[in-house]
């Protein structure tokens, strides 16, 4: 078992901080993402930004006219994403939830997840998997974006080997496809990453 990691508050640092001055914060799509959607052929329908923060995500998504739901655990997040939203005429249903006692109700063709799972404990795992997945429609995506066993740096969140994503997931996802790849945001030196393609069994 990897040692255990002690991670923030995301309430409060999202009443103390602007979304700008986080590690993680990017303003344009993720471009992981986007190759994606290019490569899935994906150009419409529902669409799931799952921990969405400052927003961009949501916000990218919704340009390419995807219907968007962001959804984050810090009602601060939320607030300020609805505002962001209405600042920019878009019509993104922003709705403060936990994944890990979701009380979302519908489904979804795309779930994006930018930096949620790799925060949860290794027990809290399990209930992620089963509530995501009652989240993502028959034959649709979860698009997962995690800290990669590369990554050296002491801090952080929990990091993951490929094979490690394909066992956690199975039953309920079949791994398509993970590549090697980076966390851009504002740290000088980019975290390393995987970002996973898992397809709804």
């Amino acid at each position: 078992m990897s040692q255990r990691r002690e991670l923030p508050d995301w309430k409060q640092i999202y009443q103390e901080k602007e979304a700008e001055t986080m590690a993680w914060f990017n303003p344009d799509i993720d471009a992981d993402l986007d190759k994606a959607l290019t490569k899935l052929n994906l150009k419409e329908g529902k669409a799931l930004d799952l921990g969405t923060g400052p927003a961009t995500q949501a916000i990218a998504l919704a340009k390419l006219g995807f219907t968007v739901t962001g959804t984050d655990i810090s009602d601060a997040a939320i607030s300020r994403a609805k505002g962001i939203a209405q600042e920019l005429g878009l019509d993104i249903d922003f709705r403060q939830d936990d994944i890990l006692n979701s009380k979302l109700e519908e489904t979804f063709d795309i779930v994006f997840d930018r930096g949620c799972f790799h925060v949860f404990h290794e027990e809290q795992r399990q209930d992620y998997v089963r509530n995501v997945s009652n989240l993502v429609q028959p034959k649709g995506y979860l698009l997962l974006k995690c800290f990669s066993h590369l990554e050296t740096r002491p801090d952080g969140p929990y990091r993951f080997t490929p094979q490690e994503i394909g066992e956690i997931f199975a039953g309920e996802f079949q791994l398509s496809s993970v590549e090697d790849t980076v966390y851009q945001g504002t740290m000088e030196v980019f975290p390393k990453a995987l970002f996973c393609v898992l397809e709804k069994i």
